[in-house]
């Protein structure tokens, strides 16, 4: 297949036109070849790709599928999503992450990495196969327990030990387990005001604090996932400071909503970790914009509609964000005036890529690179409808929230997966 996106703008701000011949861009300029897609209008980006996806397979198939889920991510322009090890079974051994790896790749909607899990049954005590990961047809180089911390110091220090041998890295859900119980949201003015166990900020800043020095310590990579609070991300600074090798994401809920939603007692907005106040978010925003967080993760976390239609305490932790990551983004950080497009590319595309080591992804809209791409429109206004989500589920908290950017086209390994903003008839139909 050869075809030739017209009329295109690069993030630099750049009309061109990009030919791609079979899964590879041949070329950016004037030339023009096979079939002409006039994109005029459209902005041309390296596919985006999520570190943080809980895709749900095997084992809780009725919130997502790997199936399901790769759909809702090549809706969101993303060619590439990371599986989180909180399965049933848990992906701590070679067999789970290979039949993750493999449903991906029977999707062929975009690229399915899983993540290993740290420990055993996730729970915090004996390391996972990880040498066995690294090494099966999934070449696992992420590793986490999210949803729970690994909160043991000794088990930590041991897994970015193991990992450094292959480059690994280990990817720490900053949350002391003796300071949230029975949390329900961000401890604070909100909580107090309404009666629900608060979740304070220096249970995610006590850990981030003590695997900062733990990396240090061992000399490895360590990634924070989704930081929340300002103190976090002022440690974050200062280890980047000291050159120390640790990387952070932020997700896109909690660059734009606030605890004090929590008062409508909607479930909807109930996560782990919790909505922050409105002094975190500018935070965020700020290390987001300057280099101190390097990616956005979307922490999508999909659940059945029971699970979320209930009362607060009994409801599940989590929110859908595949489908909307791009639109907040460009919401809260270029319309904002924070960040820049080629930024965006950066804390959507590449880093995320370098981090997880996806060799083909993430690469520079240049002759050469694979033909993973998103193509958006940055003016088209649109409205959130969680009627209208391909994931199975529906817990979006940006249900009715107007957006001014979205998504056209994605294209995986050269292939239109969605064109038109509809999926296309492939082998997953």
């Amino acid at each position: 297949m050869t075809y030739t996106l017209t009329g295109v703008t690069l993030a630099d701000g750049t009309t061109t036109n990009v030919v791609v011949e079979g899964q590879t861009i041949s070329s950016v300029g004037s030339l023009t070849v096979g079939e002409l897609i006039d994109c005029s209008g459209l902005m041309v980006l390296p596919g985006f790709v999520d570190l943080h996806t809980h895709l749900r397979e095997p084992g809780s198939e009725d919130s997502e599928t790997v199936l399901t889920g790769a759909k809702a991510a090549a809706k969101g322009g993303f060619t590439a999503v990371s599986a989180m090890a909180n399965t049933s079974p848990v992906a701590d051994t070679a067999g789970v992450v290979e039949q993750v790896f493999r449903l991906g790749k029977e999707a062929g909607l975009c690229e399915v990495f899983p993540i290993g899990a740290v420990t055993v049954g996730l729970a915090g005590e004996q390391l996972a196969e990880l040498g066995a990961m690294a090494d099966s047809a999934a070449q696992v180089r992420v590793f986490s327990d999210d949803g729970k911390c690994v909160s043991d110091p000794l088990v930590m220090r041991r897994a970015l030990e193991y990992v450094k041998s292959f480059g690994g890295v280990i990817a720490q859900h900053a949350q002391d387990p003796r300071l949230t119980q029975a949390s329900q949201m961000n401890e604070g003015e909100v909580s107090s005001r309404l009666g629900l166990a608060g979740w304070p900020a220096v249970a995610e800043e006590a850990i981030i604090a003590r695997d900062i020095l733990l990396a240090d310590h061992v000399k490895s990579r360590l990634h924070i996932c989704h930081l929340t609070t300002k103190g976090g991300v002022e440690l974050v600074r200062w280890s980047k400071s000291q050159g120390i090798n640790v990387t952070a994401e932020v997700t896109p809920h909690h660059l734009l909503l606030t605890d004090d939603l929590v008062e409508s007692y909607d479930p909807v907005y109930k996560v782990n970790p919790p909505l922050r106040t409105d002094a975190d978010v500018q935070a965020l925003r700020i290390g987001l914009a300057d280099g101190t967080i390097d990616i956005v993760a979307t922490d999508h976390a999909p659940h059945p509609t029971e699970d979320k239609e209930c009362e607060w305490s009994a409801a599940a932790f989590g929110m859908i964000g595949l489908e909307t990551a791009f639109g907040v983004i460009v919401k809260t950080m270029i319309e904002t005036g924070a960040m820049s497009w080629p930024r965006l590319v950066e804390v959507m595309s590449t880093n995320p890529a370098k981090i997880g080591r996806y060799s083909r992804q993430g690469g520079a809209v240049t002759a050469g690179s694979p033909a993973n791409l998103t193509l958006v429109n940055p003016k088209s206004a649109w409205q959130v409808d969680r009627e209208k989500m391909s994931s199975k589920s529906k817990n979006t908290p940006f249900h009715g929230t107007a957006l001014t950017a979205k998504v056209i086209h994605t294209i995986y390994e050269g292939v239109f997966v969605v064109k038109n903003e509809t999926l296309t008839g492939l082998k997953h139909e």
